[in-house]
């Protein structure tokens, strides 16, 4: 098992520094990578070898060492073939997410039928191909592991016990790989600053499993990046120019604050989100993309347009709970998944519903997806309208395309609009997600191949542009505060332990009487929210620490981004870089490139406790179930 196990990663291994010789050669220790790479295997190929190993003195002789041997070879083929499978799906992952298989492999599980779906018509051929091999390669294993068995003869039961023990000695430094205060772990491996060259050193079944451990001990990730005294988490965050002359003065609640519109209106407007799936800065012409965005060029110029606008992580809960809940990213899974925030977790719906608003959600896929249906009727959302209401003219593996989606959101607004209550709409599309599938004949094709994200994006942005035009057209227009933004870009990747670049996102607040405005300033998700009530001319108790650009979008700002298990704090062109079991970096970010240096340096203090302030202070909240409105 060892033996063929080395074999398979180290093949494996080639293979893929081999497909990226240029990032790994770029990084200059393209041998390192291979011998710290078998370093890494070897520390897997331990904790297999450990279960056998625990059990022979009970069964490796006398009348239980056949049933032993079996067990050892079944075991022995189990754990490689499933080193053999997480080998072979890593090409396809890296091409999407530029890193090995991680948690968002085992987060996507939860959903077998949209993941089957997706595999079955964007990728079928590599499907089809790594379950064959995967088959045919595991039969060869087992093979070769019963033939090896059948050929070996079992020691006696006093050589047994009295090597035992030096054999287990050996495993457990192997487990360890150091001697070291600390173990071995992914981090350790963490040589370069190119996170996917960092993912190459160790191997997919290690990272995976890892992957799950972590998610077991969320309710205290922030915690990886180092001991912040708790004391400090609050006056730091509350410091920030924006925040500081707010009161907080609920006791259970500490960001809970009132913040008083900057417009006031006799009647606050209503308000329609549309959440755009992996809509990133790399598919918006002006933004320093490609030109496959053109009806969003159009509008840009008939409200508040972001230049700098950020997202928080690379998951659309992610940008779900920053864009609607105003909350800050961890380095946990989102909390829309998350239990304690299945209830009583502060969203603009829930604040909008006390204030006398119909809140609901719109999204042309089942809403059970990434727990969006759960976390939304439990958190002020009245109402989910899904693809069970609709009936799609095309229909692909994600639900509806998004022109049946946004005219099932043009019939519900005329509905809400009808009823005369002040209302909340959020509408998330999904027909720029993999396998890109829309209907034929809508647009003139960027690419020669249909099925490509920048034709899907264009076809979004085509079906964004319907809904617009059909929107000015409703009474219910001049009432209503619109806000397009998407929820994360479509692939994150870069030779950057954060490739800040990747996290940049357009958004566009318009309609009412909305004037047209360029924001400059660096801006996060999370400052979306407190803008929007202050446009709105809503003023309410909430717990959002983010900026209200509507009382000042000329100062300075300052962005927050969650990539795996680095979080950064982006201010000018300074990033603070904070990692697990690592010192900060500081890292050189110039927006107009999109050139990240991440060892430029070494953060200032100041600099490091706003970064770990505002990374503990969502965990702290989460955990205690302090981010909520009063009872």
């Amino acid at each position: 098992m060892l033996l063929i196990g080395l074999i398979v990663l180290s093949l494996s291994r080639l293979a893929l520094v081999a497909w990226q010789w240029d990032r790994v050669q770029a990084t200059g220790i393209p041998i390192t990578v291979l011998v710290q790479g078998v370093r890494a295997d070897l520390v897997l190929l331990g904790y297999a070898l450990a279960i056998p190993l625990v059990s022979a003195p009970l069964f490796a002789y006398s009348y239980f060492a056949r049933f032993w041997k079996l067990a050892a070879v079944s075991w022995a083929t189990i754990a490689l073939v499933f080193i053999l499978f997480m080998e072979l799906s890593s090409p396809q992952f890296i091409m999407q997410y530029d890193v090995r298989p991680n948690r968002l492999f085992v987060e996507y599980l939860a959903y077998p039928q949209e993941v089957f779906s997706t595999l079955w018509n964007g990728f079928r051929f590599a499907l089809l191909a790594g379950i064959g091999l995967t088959i045919g390669l595991g039969l060869l294993i087992f093979y070769l592991l019963k033939h090896a068995s059948d050929g070996t003869t079992m020691w006696p039961a006093r050589k047994l016990l009295l090597v035992w023990p030096l054999l287990c000695l050996i495993v457990f430094m192997q487990i360890r790989s150091t001697t070291g205060h600390r173990p071995a772990n992914p981090a350790l491996f963490a040589l370069t600053g190119d996170s996917m060259v960092n993912s190459l050193i160790i191997n997919s079944s290690w990272s995976v499993l890892d992957a799950i451990s972590s998610i077991r001990k969320e309710a205290v990730s922030s915690e990886i990046y180092g001991k912040f005294p708790r004391e400090k988490v609050l006056p730091e965050v509350k410091s920030a120019a924006w925040l500081r002359d707010y009161a907080f003065t609920h006791p259970d609640i500490p960001t809970l604050h009132f913040q008083q519109a900057a417009i006031q209106r006799d009647k606050p407007l209503n308000l329609v989100i549309v959440l755009e799936e992996s809509l990133g800065a790399t598919f918006v012409k002006s933004l320093g993309g490609l030109p496959v965005t053109p009806e969003l060029e159009k509008l840009k110029a008939e409200g508040w347009w972001f230049e700098q606008l950020y997202a928080t992580g690379t998951r659309s809960v992610r940008g779900i709970e920053a864009v609607v809940a105003g909350y800050a990213p961890t380095p946990a899974r989102s909390v829309v998944k998350l239990s304690l925030a299945q209830q009583d977790f502060y969203t603009l719906a829930a604040g909008l519903g006390q204030q006398g608003y119909h809140t609901e959600f719109v999204y042309g896929g089942e809403a059970h997806f990434d727990n969006m249906r759960s976390f939304f009727t439990g958190n002020g959302f009245q109402r989910v309208v899904d693809i069970r209401e609709m009936r799609p003219a095309f229909t692909g593996s994600w639900g509806a395309s998004d022109e049946d989606l946004f005219n099932k959101s043009l019939e519900r607004l005329a509905q809400l609009h009808a009823q005369g209550k002040p209302f909340f709409s959020l509408i998330f599309t999904s027909s720029n997600h993999e396998p890109f599938e829309f209907p034929d004949g809508k647009i003139a094709l960027h690419d020669p191949v249909k099925q490509t994200v920048n034709n899907a994006v264009k076809y979004a942005d085509y079906a964004l542009g319907k809904f617009m035009t059909e929107a000015k057209k409703q009474a219910y227009w001049k009432d209503t505060l619109f806000l397009i933004v998407a929820d994360h870009d479509n692939r994150v990747y870069g030779n950057s332990l954060v490739p800040i670049k990747k996290f940049h996102i357009p958004g566009l607040i318009l309609g009412a009487d909305i004037k047209p405005k360029r924001i400059d300033t660096i801006a996060s998700q999370i400052d979306l929210g407190p803008t929007l009530l202050s446009l709105m001319g809503v003023s309410s108790a909430h717990p959002m620490i983010g900026r209200d650009l509507a009382r000042d979008s000329t100062a300075p700002g300052r962005a927050l981004i969650q990539f795996n298990n680095y979080f950064a704090w982006l201010e000018g062109q300074s990033a603070t870089i904070l990692r697990p079991g690592q010192p900060p970096l500081l890292g050189r970010y110039k927006a107009s490139t999109g050139e990240m240096d991440a060892h430029a340096g070494t953060p200032d203090k100041a600099q490091v406790d706003k970064a770990m302030a505002h990374v503990i202070l969502p965990s702290l909240l989460y955990r205690e179930q302090r981010y909520r409105l009063p009872e």
